[in-house]
């Protein structure tokens, strides 16, 4: 992955934007727009590229249309296809007028960019299309009142509408790849219930909030800011912070961090620790902000190519004009015109599509397999992949509690057992309970009724089943009981313990007789995507917040490779870089806001799409249907779309380079000189030819069979 300064020329474009928007360029003493800041990026002036997106769109359309008229009275079209423009008072004005608006309405972004290019010393794709279509006008302008031959006024109009449309297509997916840290961002509430020395709550804005305030935190309300419980007792989900499936259960004098959620039935009243900038959220935020900003540069291909074509072109012309001169005896009118079709000849018609093209019809394919392109460079690097980092709560695993495991004594069927104890689990809210109801649920049981349910605080709930009083519980209700666990109980506790799982237990006349392990449950797909991954020679690592012993049950399950366990966010996104300086190309997987940092230091970010918004946003590729087999089909898919882009250069660049020196008159001796016009129609051609074989890409096989 690149910055989203590096990954297009987008950022050139703030100060187009701005200088339409406002009227005057800057440094003229107009302020900036506000925009900008409101986003609070260090860098104000790229913080938002829907500008350039809505700019290149409403240039190419206006160019579209503007631009119709143009064709249609060109001469040279007209004798192509034989017809006849209906002619009026000042007709003859149409095709030099209208492609003069054109020339520098819609090339005014290349123009512009071109000039930052060259003042860099590299000159690459803005240069090189700046260069055609300034010799196109300029020689089409030329014709208006000389005879150096046909005008370029309708390859002018067509050339600057397709490179608009390959730079708004550009543009969108810039856009769609720069919302991660105002998703963070919006983890916060607007408003906090702050609590007065007498106890009375006052709304406030978040802004008004001080270190050692009091604030309230009711049920499904997020915590506003890091501090700590001085009243209250409740259960707060911090799987978005530490990774942790199960809710912390939070009481007076425990930490709680800003950006999580009450979970549970009470309610907290919380003194402030930390506000703004010092809050957990707010490093979580800064490290997504200081990863993208340190992503390595890469120059796109057709970059390098256009590169490239741009000395060969420029040199090729300079070598037309001096050998015909010389052969001519003098600078005649048809050097222009030999000079002319070497640099239209080298317009990057096709190159200027090669990619888009490619990259429109991958985001297709991938889109029909559950994948979304968020990141156009994801596409050229996923095939290098090397290690696949997956995050274990939500991706590898569902990131909810389920029953993974039941053990019953002699003469008690499972099934029997789990459907007495979600009946007395029917009216309970603890989230272990609905993982019991839900497992029974999905196994289709009937529930019997029950009456007289009760709840025993910290030992927990009983109910009468079947004219029976049933109990059911966890570890402390064993302790109350006057026996100890029968032996395949014991057994199994032990067992489910070094795994790290919760084990409750149905206990029926003071005698347990089921026990339940639950846990994080894990993906159906998870361990056939390591299996085709290991396949590939891509190794596996998990980074996750859990014990050890919860990582390692999960590691030998699926045979993962590395295991790093009790990882905090920044921890995640070290293991990331510890990974890429062994020289390896590193993609991580991941759904929380947990994840963030480490999903954009990664080589490819790749988010689950059940995960939250801030994952998303941060990720190059997204998962829609929480299938990690999509990770090794995207990887396949990569290949097949770089090859294409490959393919697509060479024919863009192959081709125009193949075609300079007959251009260039290198024929000529014998008899053979290409007009003006027929090097646009090759120049053409070429185009033809790429968008057909990206087309061709949607045959690719991704079967992983």
């Amino acid at each position: 992955m690149t910055t989203l300064e590096e990954s297009c020329t987008c950022c050139r474009l703030c100060t187009l934007e701005d200088e339409e928007r406002t009227g005057s360029p800057r440094g003229s003493g107009v302020p900036e727009p506000e925009h900008h800041e409101a986003n609070g990026d260090d860098h104000p002036d790229h913080a938002d590229h829907t500008d350039h997106e809505q700019m290149f769109r409403r240039r190419f359309w206006v160019c579209m249309v503007v631009g119709l008229p143009v064709l249609i009275w060109s001469s040279t079209i007209q004798g192509w296809f034989n017809y006849a423009a209906p002619e009026f008072t000042g007709s003859f004005l149409i095709v030099p007028v209208f492609a003069t608006f054109i020339f520098f309405y819609g090339g005014f972004p290349f123009l512009s960019m071109a000039k930052w290019e060259l003042r860099a010393g590299k000159p690459a794709m803005m240069t090189l299309i700046s260069l055609a279509i300034v010799v196109a006008y300029g020689f089409s302008i030329a014709t208006e009142f000389a005879d150096t031959g046909d005008d370029f006024f309708w390859e002018l109009v067509t050339l600057i509408d397709i490179m608009l449309l390959g730079h708004w297509m550009e543009m969108r997916s810039v856009r769609q790849a720069s919302g991660a840290l105002g998703a963070l961002a919006d983890l916060m509430p607007d408003t906090v219930d702050i609590v007065g020395d007498d106890g009375e709550v006052e709304k406030r804005s978040l802004a008004e909030l001080q270190v050692d305030d009091v604030f309230l935190v009711r049920p499904g309300e997020s915590v506003a800011a890091d501090g700590e419980v001085v009243s209250g007792a409740s259960d707060v989900n911090e799987a978005m912070i530490t990774g942790e499936s199960r809710p912390a259960d939070k009481k007076v004098g425990d930490r709680v961090i800003g950006g999580t959620v009450n979970s549970g039935s009470g309610s907290l009243r919380v003194s402030t620790t930390a506000v703004g900038s010092d809050t957990s959220l707010a490093g979580i935020m800064a490290l997504v902000a200081a990863a993208q900003e340190s992503k390595s540069p890469t120059q796109l291909l057709a970059d390098r190519a256009a590169s490239l074509l741009f000395y060969a072109a420029v040199a090729a012309a300079v070598l037309t004009g001096l050998v015909w001169t010389a052969i001519d005896g003098g600078f005649e009118p048809e050097t222009i015109a030999r000079i002319v079709t070497v640099l239209v000849i080298a317009c990057p018609h096709a190159l200027g599509l090669a990619i888009p093209l490619v990259i429109a019809n991958t985001t297709a394919i991938a889109a029909r397999h559950g994948t979304l392109i968020r990141n156009r460079e994801a596409i050229d690097t996923a095939r290098n992949l090397q290690i696949i980092a997956f995050d274990k709560t939500g991706t590898l695993t569902t990131g909810e509690i389920g029953v993974v495991d039941i053990a019953t004594i002699d003469g008690v069927i499972d099934v029997d057992a789990l459907a007495a104890t979600a009946a007395v689990e029917g009216d309970s809210e603890h989230p272990l309970a609905t993982a019991i109801r839900d497992a029974a649920s999905r196994r289709s049981l009937v529930i019997p009724s029950t009456t007289d349910f009760s709840v025993q605080k910290g030992i927990g709930a009983s109910a009468i089943v079947g004219g029976e009083k049933l109990q059911v519980g966890g570890p402390r209700l064993v302790e109350s009981l006057s026996v100890p666990l029968p032996y395949s109980l014991a057994e199994f506790t032990e067992a489910s313990g070094k795994e790290g799982r919760t084990v409750i237990y149905l206990v029926r006349a003071g005698n347990p007789e089921a026990a339940f392990a639950l846990a994080d449950v894990v993906r159906e797909e998870s361990r056939s995507a390591i299996e085709v991954l290991h396949g590939m020679e891509v190794q596996v690592a998990m980074l996750t917040g859990d014990s050890h012993d919860v990582a390692a049950s999960v590691s030998k399950e699926l045979n993962i490779d590395r295991v790093f366990a009790q990882v905090l966010p920044a921890d995640k996104e070290r293991r990331i870089v510890e990974l890429q300086e062994t020289g390896e190309s590193v993609g991580m997987v991941g759904d929380g806001v947990n994840d963030a940092p480490a999903l954009v230091r990664a080589d490819i970010g790749i988010a689950i799409g059940s995960g939250t918004d801030v994952a998303v946003q941060s990720a190059d590729l997204v998962l829609v249907k929480n299938n990690p087999l999509d990770v090794p089909r995207i990887m396949k898919l990569s290949a097949a779309s770089y090859r294409k882009q490959l393919q697509n250069i060479w024919w863009g660049a192959g081709y125009n380079i193949l075609m300079i020196p007959l251009a260039a008159g290198i024929l000529a001796p014998w008899g053979f000189l290409m007009p003006p016009a027929i090097g646009a129609v090759v120049m053409s051609i070429s185009t033809i030819v790429v968008a057909v074989n990206a087309q061709l890409l949607r045959r690719v096989d991704l079967s992983l069979t």
